[in-house]
């Protein structure tokens, strides 16, 4: 049976204890035996290294030099991180090492939460297949990011909230290797509710699903 170790925490306006819960109940019904846990300490533990996959939702929080050693050595090692919104790319503003891993870092959401689209990129991907460009209303992340991640799905930014970024393409929802591990990432989900929108939950479980070992 693959194991999955959630890590829920942080600031409590982006409900990640909810969030852990949802998103258990996603890969459950695909087998997994699921844990999840309240403290950055369990990124410490060397038992994850023989995890399938870790899923951080601990925005604006702080982790250990030796926390964020061990959970950057095992997604070195082959184990999967996925994970969504702050809770993973807005988690630990302070450790280069992590956002290196993970690939990107919110830094601003111009207007708060706004109507916006999102543009699918690949369609013939199996993590957006049969997913068209669709409206969506939350936090608009602009982000710094990797340019060797591959790019599902990218953002416009009007610049209604910002003059000089109109027309800036922002991605979204990406995929790549850190080492030996898969990591995924979708910059949706402010609140649990978000959720209900069968596209952004449809990209989420199967990202999960991809980056898992």
């Amino acid at each position: 049976m693959r194991e999955a170790l959630i890590v829920w925490g942080g600031w409590s306006g982006h409900e990640p204890e909810q969030g852990a819960h949802i998103v258990a109940k996603m890969l459950e019904p695909h087998g997994f035996k699921v844990y999840i846990e309240h403290s950055t300490e369990a990124f410490a533990d060397p038992a994850i290294a023989d995890m399938s996959l870790i899923v951080p939702i601990v925005t604006m929080s702080k982790i250990e030099k030796e926390e964020v050693e061990n959970l950057t050595k095992a997604v070195r090692g082959g184990v999967g991180l996925a994970g969504y919104h702050g809770g993973m790319c807005d988690a630990f503003r302070d450790s280069v090492d992590y956002q290196f891993m993970c690939g990107g870092q919110w830094v601003a959401h111009p207007g708060n939460i706004i109507d916006y689209r999102i543009d699918i990129l690949d369609s013939g991907d199996p993590i957006t297949e049969g997913i068209s460009s669709f409206d969506y209303r939350s936090e608009q992340y602009y982000m710094h990011v990797d340019p060797s991640n591959q790019v599902l799905a990218t953002t416009t930014f009007s610049g209604a909230h910002a003059p000089w970024i109109e027309g800036v393409k922002m991605p979204v929802v990406w995929k790549r290797k850190h080492g030996q591990g898969r990591v995924f990432y979708s910059s949706l989900g402010h609140v649990t509710s978000e959720f209900a929108v069968p596209e952004m939950r449809t990209m989420l479980e199967r990202g999960l699903l991809w980056a898992a070992r």
